[in-house]
């Protein structure tokens, strides 16, 4: 009998740390999805600097902003590891896309 509920203790162990590892990896992808909105309308606006604070006050520590500048449009990408390293293998991701105000010049750009 010990033996049964050791091993089911260790089940439910591993089950709660990989549920808590998916939570944790969840709402990264959520804060990393604001952070690139958020960055994209304010590259449209013209403002660099605020774009890249966005992304370090939205998005997971450590995030990285990327972004591309075609013509009028911006296509903006943060990407970051999940807290704790728990699920090494998972990396997260969002883009975002917006259009520049017009006469909106963008200079000192961080990506």
């Amino acid at each position: 009998m010990t033996v049964e509920a050791a091993l089911g203790m260790a089940g439910m162990t591993v089950m709660t740390v990989l549920l808590l590892a998916s939570l944790v990896a969840m709402v990264g992808q959520l804060r990393c999805t604001d952070a690139a909105g958020e960055a994209a309308r304010l590259l449209a606006r013209g403002r660099p600097q605020e774009a890249a604070a966005a992304v370090d006050q939205i998005a997971p520590s450590g995030a990285n902003l990327t972004y591309e500048q075609v013509g009028d449009r911006f296509t903006v990408r943060v990407t970051a590891l999940p807290a704790g390293d728990l699920l090494p293998a998972v990396h997260l991701k969002a883009t975002a896309y917006a259009v520049a105000e017009p006469k909106t010049e963008v200079a000192n750009a961080p990506g």
